[in-house]
């Protein structure tokens, strides 16, 4: 052989291995958790959900999804009817930044880039000390299609743990600590 094809195969074969080493290093989300609280993993096939409700909220979009548990109690009209939601209710809320179609007729607004998803899981002895709630909050990063928990740099906030949520929540006690109303069908 050549000393250039010595060289070149040298320089496939280190290529190939950076490149095989980026793919098997790829963040499998689902191992993803916030520490002493919720894990990615405990919400498998979220995006597979009922969508429960869209929102703007400070000029971002949110699509928020939940669990057949939880579909199946808004149903029912909870908490509307006073009741709460049974253990093993689960949401998902995923926040999108808002990208303008400028080929699309009237240059609608849409959900562009992905910044985070929050999850809420009901298990009322998991989570007795936070209204039967457990709450996280994953920010998600473009660049490297990973997620990181949510921590006390991140807008809003978010503790270490389950209860991340349940101070702001509080604010709809009496709804079961849930803010989302099920959208009309």
């Amino acid at each position: 052989m050549t000393r250039i094809t010595s060289w070149l195969i040298v320089i496939i074969a280190v290529a190939l291995a950076v490149w095989g080493g980026r793919a098997i290093s790829a963040q499998d989300k689902y191992t993803v958790e916030v520490p002493g609280g919720l894990a990615f993993s405990e919400f498998r096939g979220y995006e597979d959900w009922s969508v429960i409700a869209i929102s703007l909220n400070g000029g971002n979009f949110a699509v928020i999804v939940g669990n057949p548990i939880m579909i199946d109690a808004f149903r029912q009209g909870i908490p509307d009817n006073g009741k709460p939601f049974p253990d093993g209710a689960k949401m998902a809320k995923i926040h999108s930044h808002p990208k303008k179609q400028e080929a699309y007729p009237g240059q609608p607004l849409v959900p562009g880039d992905q910044y985070n998803a929050d999850f809420m899981a009901k298990d009322s002895k998991r989570f007795a000390d936070s209204g039967g709630w457990g709450w996280a909050s994953f920010e998600y990063d473009t660049a490297s299609d990973t997620f990181r928990p949510g921590d006390t740099t991140d807008t809003p906030p978010q503790a270490h743990d389950a209860k991340c949520g349940f101070a702001c929540h509080t604010l709809v006690k009496n709804r079961d600590y849930v803010f989302t109303e099920y959208a009309h069908r």
